[in-house]
């Protein structure tokens, strides 16, 4: 597979050439994998010196985690992945049926509906906050208070303008032809959705599902808001108060830091291929 850098570097051949690309992007590799690299190896070791690096802890020790364990770490990591596990597949429904609404049908307030996505967007969370925290305690026409519930904090998550939006540009990219071919065969509207619309759009789901990850995995300001007490933080909650807490020693917080960080890498992982395919074609766009 051909690979073109913005440097354009693959223009140049020879040893100096070589040399080059190799001190280019061995720089690349230490800037961007070294603080990840520090973190790992200080999450497993003793030392309590986080700026110290080094390729293989002085005293390999798994203390950090136990501790880590004592404080309720894992208890807000289980948080963490219920808000996240149920709040994900909420924000994708969410973002793959309005999408086809808007893609697909044609009706009045259509361009309204859009800039109203778009001006959520632009909101800042500070904004919203204090009238969300009075919706969520006073659910309108339901009248149920969601404020220390997981429902609180998956709710708000459920719909987000930047992955709706996503899916609505790429399913608009979906001929028609095959949607009219279907029809002709007989297939309904639920049917068309789910055997052609959506199999074409895996690109753009492995967009939305990274991206929607990330920014459920990283809320702060909502959480806050929904859990009073401390057995319902989520884990960048626990981070904050692991690190004004003067008992918890550096070793605790870098590895709730690790794991913190890890399901990021593994959703991005896990979504990879579908997430390149769906940048490179065309689901994002500047």
């Amino acid at each position: 597979m051909k690979f073109d850098s913005a440097l354009g570097l693959e223009a140049h051949r020879g040893p100096l050439a070589i040399a080059g690309k190799i001190l280019i992007y061995g720089l690349m590799v230490v800037v961007f994998t070294g603080p990840l690299v520090g973190l790992l190896i200080s999450a497993f070791s003793k030392t309590l010196d986080p700026t110290a690096f080094t390729l293989w802890p002085d005293e390999f020790t798994l203390e950090n985690f136990i501790q880590a364990g004592d404080k309720n770490v894992y208890l807000y990591l289980f948080n963490s992945f219920v808000v996240v596990g149920f709040g994900l597949l909420l924000q994708m429904l969410v973002s793959v049926f309005a999408a086809y609404a808007l893609a697909r049908k044609k009706f009045r307030g259509m361009a309204f509906v859009m800039l109203i996505m778009l001006a959520t967007m632009m909101l800042p969370e500070e904004i919203i906050a204090i009238p969300l925290s009075l919706v969520l305690a006073d659910m309108p026409l339901l009248h149920v208070n969601l404020i220390g519930t997981y429902a609180g904090m998956i709710l708000p998550v459920g719909a987000w303008g930047f992955s709706i939006l996503v899916m609505t540009e790429f399913m608009k990219e979906v001929p028609v032809e095959l949607e009219e071919a279907a029809r002709i065969d007989g297939a309904g509207e639920l049917r068309i959705f789910a055997t052609i619309i959506l199999p074409l759009c895996r690109p753009a789901l492995g967009v939305i599902g990274v991206f929607g990850f990330t920014m459920i995995w990283d809320q702060y300001l909502l959480p806050l808001i929904v859990a009073p007490e401390s057995d319902m933080w989520t884990l960048p909650i626990a981070l904050r108060s692991l690190r004004s807490d003067e008992e918890v020693g550096i070793g605790v917080l870098l590895a709730a830091s690790l794991l913190a960080l890890l399901p990021s890498i593994i959703a991005f992982l896990a979504f990879q291929r579908q997430f390149m395919r769906g940048l490179t074609s065309g689901a994002v766009k500047g």
